[in-house]
């Protein structure tokens, strides 16, 4: 079992048991759906029951629950998913799968994907490189091609983007 976080419940809502959680999670389409299986704080399994968006929250009602007291003990706690439960689209990857590949730009080797950023309007691969850190938007105009099977991720050729 390989768990992926997905987000943090940071609070519950309302007296029926519903909580509230910050999630930067890229296919929240794929994990926050009726019955998926949801893994808090890598121990406690539960079953999603109802889902809908609140300003820039997720908000998950789990079954079982139906009062704000029996869901107080997960405030605070990380979410998570088994990714043999998520099914993505040809040509999507989960943040885990890129992270460790090597960068090749104009046949060169750059670097290591170390993290990928993510924020509001922008996501960044970090990559570390042999002397220097680059950071490149994770962006489908700049990708030529992703080898999963080989750990490697092509960029195209763009002038000015590792100086």
């Amino acid at each position: 079992m390989n768990l992926i976080k997905i987000g943090k419940i940071v609070n519950t809502h309302g007296i029926k048991g519903e909580l509230r959680i910050l999630s930067k999670f890229p296919y929240k389409d794929k994990v926050f759906i009726n019955n998926m299986k949801i893994y808090i704080d890598k121990k406690d399994i539960e079953i999603i029951n109802t889902y809908r968006r609140h300003k820039n929250f997720d908000m998950i009602t789990l079954k079982g629950y139906n009062n704000i007291n029996e869901v107080l003990k997960y405030k605070g706690k990380y979410v998570y998913i088994d990714s043999s439960d998520i099914k993505l689209d040809n040509n999507k990857y989960l943040d885990e799968e890129l992270i460790g590949l090597t960068v090749i730009y104009e046949n060169i080797e750059k670097g290591i994907i170390k993290d990928i950023e993510r924020y509001d309007k922008t996501v960044l691969f970090n990559i570390k490189g042999n002397n220097k850190n680059y950071l490149i938007p994770y962006n489908d105009n700049l990708i030529d091609k992703i080898d999963i099977n080989n750990k490697k991720i092509y960029i195209k050729d763009i002038k000015g983007l590792f100086e």
